[in-house]
């Protein structure tokens, strides 16, 4: 089983979350029989990190190559910084118990002419995304990391406009739903450097809101 695809503790999922992470693990879809442009490039690796008592959920990219190589999602200073920003240390960040990591794409997608990672798979969403929801019931904080996340849960009229638009509307969006927070977030790569210095208002103003929702979740 890979990392973080169960409860620890010998505690086992409920059996229908079971088969479904059965089902991701044996997923061969992008690979064998893609709906979407050329199949994937290497052996599937799904990464995702969820129970049913999870009440933060991190809707991410896709995991990068440094993630796929070490089975653990987030294992790259794009982690590092994330976890910075929610002021968690490694061991609560990958305690399933407390946060789902949940991407776009299950899978490391490849690297593009440029060398910088592709697209997340769609096939992983239209498949995977809302059963694995369903089977989620305790998350009260949803964090949109970048792009992909924030057009599938706010929809792509909200999303429009681009990651830096959609987060200086966070607001807005973390008081849509008053049982699920909602908060668009940059990705926390070290290439968004520079947006961060451009707009300081991310790290005075959202991070101690979100510091905050965690804590109390936490």
């Amino acid at each position: 089983m890979p990392a973080n695809t169960a409860m620890p503790d010998g505690d086992p999922a409920p059996a229908s979350l079971q088969a479904q992470l059965a089902a991701i693990r044996a997923c061969r879809v992008c690979r064998d029989q893609p709906r979407y442009g050329p199949p994937l490039p290497q052996e599937p690796r799904p990464l995702l990190q969820v129970s049913r008592s999870a009440r933060i959920c991190i809707a991410g990219q896709a995991p990068g190559i440094r993630a796929h190589d070490s089975g653990r999602p987030f294992n790259d200073p794009s982690g590092q910084r994330l976890r910075q920003w929610l002021a968690l240390d490694e061991d609560t960040f990958y305690d399933p118990r407390k946060v789902a990591i949940l991407p776009m794409g299950l899978c490391f997608p490849g690297l593009g002419p440029d060398g910088s990672d592709l697209p997340p798979r769609r096939e992983c969403a239209e498949i995977w995304r809302t059963p694995l929801f369903a089977q989620l019931p305790n998350i009260r904080l949803l964090l949109l990391v970048g792009g992909y996340a924030q057009r599938w849960h706010l929809g792509a009229a909200n999303a429009k406009a681009g990651v830096n638009a959609t987060a200086l509307r966070w607001r807005e969006f973390h008081a849509a739903d008053a049982r699920v927070m909602l908060l668009p977030l940059p990705h926390p790569s070290w290439r968004n450097s520079s947006w961060l210095k451009r707009n300081p208002w991310f790290e005075a103003e959202l991070l101690p809101v979100l510091q905050a929702e965690v804590r109390a979740l936490l």
